[in-house]
C-alpha cells in the first residue's frame, strides 16, 4: 500500500481535489436538509461558470485516477 510521503505529485493533487469534492458534496447534501445551498464550490466561482465546471471536470478525473491506481 502506498503511503502519503510515497505519492507522486498528481496523487498528491488527486487526494485534495477528491477531499474537496467531498466535503462540497457533503455540504450539498446537508444544504438539501436545511433548506439552503451549501455549493461551496459554487459559492467561489459560480460567477465564472466555466472555472466551476473546470474544478467540477477535475475532481471527477481525480476519482479516476485514484480508481485507476487503487486496482493497478
Amino acid at each position: 500500500m502506498q503511503t502519503l510521503k510515497d505519492m507522486d505529485a498528481v496523487s498528491w493533487v488527486a487526494v485534495i481535489l477528491l477531499v474537496v469534492g467531498a466535503l462540497n458534496w457533503g455540504l450539498v447534501g446537508l444544504g438539501g436538509f436545511m433548506g439552503t445551498d451549501l455549493n461551496v464550490v459554487h459559492m467561489l466561482l459560480g460567477s465564472i461558470s466555466v472555472l466551476e465546471n473546470v474544478v467540477y471536470v477535475l475532481v471527477g478525473l481525480a476519482g479516476i485516477w485514484k480508481l485507476w491506481k487503487l486496482f493497478m
